[in-house]
């Protein structure tokens, strides 16, 4: 919950959580309203400060839309490793780890979709920040997928798997977008283990 000071009351805040604060507040009205939609007034204003201190911090809206991406990164890129470190040293236990706390993340009061997706969508020209930080979020998945494949004893092919579990992982986050959680993506966890017990068998 975001919080904001009460009338009469002044918030004196450090210029690092000055920006924490903008994103936390950038980060909700991104993710829930589009990022096009909302102006660096509007982020302003519903942080409670000045733009000309939003400015300070934030130079243009394409620095404060880079930093948003950013953060969602780091946010899920924590959820993820304290998943697979709680899931014991089992490569596989690991993988199906990520997969729980991806399902665990599309509750619907918290999801309507994914951050980088969305970004991407509204984002299309590969030269900028916003598109760039996605495109490297992405990588960072289909990168983890594959240490985890590469250590499963009995995959010949770990880049095939990788890539088979990449496309379950995209396939629920886009279904639930669409469907929610009650539709297709419930059964991501369960594909994720039959295509990792098939990529052992068909050795």
């Amino acid at each position: 919950m975001i919080k904001r000071p009460g009338k009469g009351e002044v918030m004196r805040r450090t210029a690092a959580e000055t920006r924490e604060h903008i994103l936390e507040v950038a980060h909700e009205l991104f993710y829930w309203h589009g990022i096009r939609a909302v102006g660096i007034d509007k982020v302003a204003a519903e942080a409670g400060i000045a733009p000309t201190t939003l400015y300070r911090i934030f130079a243009a809206k394409d620095d404060l839309i880079a930093a948003y991406v950013d953060r969602s990164h780091e946010n899920s890129v924590a959820k993820f490793t304290d998943a697979t470190d709680k899931a014991g040293p089992e490569p596989k236990a690991q993988l199906l780890a990520m997969f729980d706390c991806l399902i665990e993340q599309m509750n619907p009061a918290e999801f309507r979709g994914c951050a980088c997706m969305m970004t991407l969508a509204e984002f299309p020209d590969p030269e900028l920040p916003a598109h760039q930080k996605a495109i490297a979020s992405k990588t960072w998945v289909r990168g983890r997928i594959g240490e985890l494949a590469a250590r499963i004893d009995g995959v010949d092919d770990p880049e095939k798997l990788a890539d088979q579990l990449v496309l379950i992982w995209e396939g629920a986050n886009a279904s639930a977008q669409a469907l929610g959680i009650s539709g297709p993506a419930k059964h991501a966890r369960e594909f994720a283990e039959t295509t990792i017990a098939a990529a052992i068998r068909n050795r």
